[in-house]
């Protein structure tokens, strides 16, 4: 079993654990299981019951219906999505979109991983759009990190403007600062050299920007 499924299951069985639909699901009643055929999980369980449904199946049919039916808690969505997007399939992209730029970390880890393996085209300006929002920089670690990740063209100018943006005196997020130093540091793109340059008398960001200059062409 893949690592990160490995840790995305252990950490949601705790959540499955609590029982009925937590209060991210959509609508409080259970979803019709007959719509699901008899391979399928079957909605009307919940708990762990459901947690083991939706770990066994090999129905794609059936996760990506979890994605778009009322009454699924947030933990089995997650587990849809997760497993939707390892697998290629782009069903799974916006729901995964939604979890790379949730408050919980753990949710942001392993949705930039199956983004990494969807291969999907409108993942870079959808990760992009995430990283250089300014209502949601707090959250914007993991999209910066995918984007170093997928290498495409949207990444540079994105790191670029939102590390030029957080080197304003006074800002707080210099967690987000420092992981867009280190993605364009990984990139070597000569475009970063100016932001990364503005970024050494920061005195958490210095050390980093100058090892980030060093991978640069020419230096």
């Amino acid at each position: 079993m893949d690592e990160e499924l490995r840790s995305l299951l252990d950490r949601l069985r705790d959540e499955a654990a609590a029982g009925p639909p937590d209060p991210a699901a959509d609508h409080p009643t259970a979803p019709d299981p007959a719509a699901y055929g008899p391979a399928a999980p079957d909605l009307a369980v919940y708990g762990l019951a459901a947690y083991d449904l939706l770990v066994a199946t090999d129905d794609h049919e059936a996760l990506a219906r979890v994605l778009v039916e009322p009454g699924r808690p947030l933990w089995a969505r997650e587990i849809a999505a997760f497993r939707l997007g390892c697998a290629g399939d782009r069903r799974a992209f916006e729901a995964l979109v939604l979890l790379l730029n949730h408050r919980d970390p753990e949710r942001c880890v392993s949705a930039a991983h199956a983004l990494a393996r969807l291969n999907d085209p409108r993942t870079p300006r959808a990760a992009a759009a995430l990283a250089t929002n300014t209502l949601r920089t707090a959250y914007a670690v993991h999209p910066v990190r995918l984007l170093t990740t997928l290498r495409a063209p949207e990444a540079v100018p994105a790191l670029v403007a939102t590390l030029q943006r957080l080197l304003a005196p006074g800002d707080p997020h210099w967690h987000v600062a420092l992981a867009c130093v280190e993605g364009l540091g990984h990139l070597g793109d000569p475009r970063a050299r100016p932001v990364l340059t503005a970024a050494l008398p920061h005195p958490r960001l210095g050390r980093a920007a100058e090892e980030a200059l060093g991978r640069l062409p020419g230096e």
